[in-house]
């Protein structure tokens, strides 16, 4: 189970992150397995659709079972079916870097996060860097796309 004081944590760390790298303001959503919001902070200054495009981050990679880098990847080289995964998922699928699962030790899926208000790559690296401070084991589905 992912708990509030470890969706806490992920975000905390998230953000502290960004401020060190020095990117823009940051939005996180970490959602449970089942797809529930369980936390979510936006940093003074994020811009308006950012709490979405972080929720569709994380909301997608849970609904596809694979990390943001394998859903861009995926998205890239089929764009028909992904305009169609993310008509079916109501707009709530973002296939970029910066969506990225949670798991446990075992491999146990607890959730996902999303971050969204710079570069996707960046806004991963400061997902990374909150599951990993957390305890937890980030997912974020392979190599970066080319």
């Amino acid at each position: 189970m992912l708990t509030l004081a470890a969706a806490t944590q992920i975000i905390d760390v998230s953000l502290a992150e960004g401020r060190t790298r020095g990117l823009q303001p940051l939005t996180v959503a970490v959602l449970d397995a089942g797809g529930h919001l369980v936390a979510l902070k936006r940093e003074d200054g994020s811009s308006l659709l950012r709490p979405q495009i972080a929720t569709g981050k994380a909301w997608g990679t849970l609904g596809m079972g694979f990390g943001g880098r394998e859903l861009a990847r995926r998205a890239a080289a089929n764009p028909a079916f992904f305009a169609t995964l993310t008509e079916l998922a109501g707009g709530n699928m973002v296939p970029v870097q910066g969506g990225v699962l949670i798991r446990d030790q075992a491999g146990r899926l607890l959730g996902a996060v999303g971050i969204s208000g710079d570069r996707s790559d960046l806004d991963e690296a400061c997902a990374l860097a909150g599951i990993a401070a957390a305890g937890l084991v980030a997912d974020p589905g392979g190599e970066p796309p080319s």
